[in-house]
């Protein structure tokens, strides 16, 4: 059985064990977290918690 690829979720972070070819993640599920609690203001408030470094 191959990986799974979640579908319309983009990964530009290709030293995490889940990117995959065209920036695709492999995880099963993803969890994103606010930097500043439980709201975010920008993207720059916001963190990938599946990351995994290769």
């Amino acid at each position: 059985m191959g990986k799974h690829i979640l579908d319309g979720v983009l990964c530009e972070v290709n030293n995490c064990v889940y990117w995959e070819k065209g920036n695709r993640c492999s995880a099963n599920e993803i969890l994103v977290v606010s930097q500043q609690g439980h709201k975010a203001s920008s993207v720059e408030e916001t963190d990938c918690q599946t990351f995994k470094r290769e």
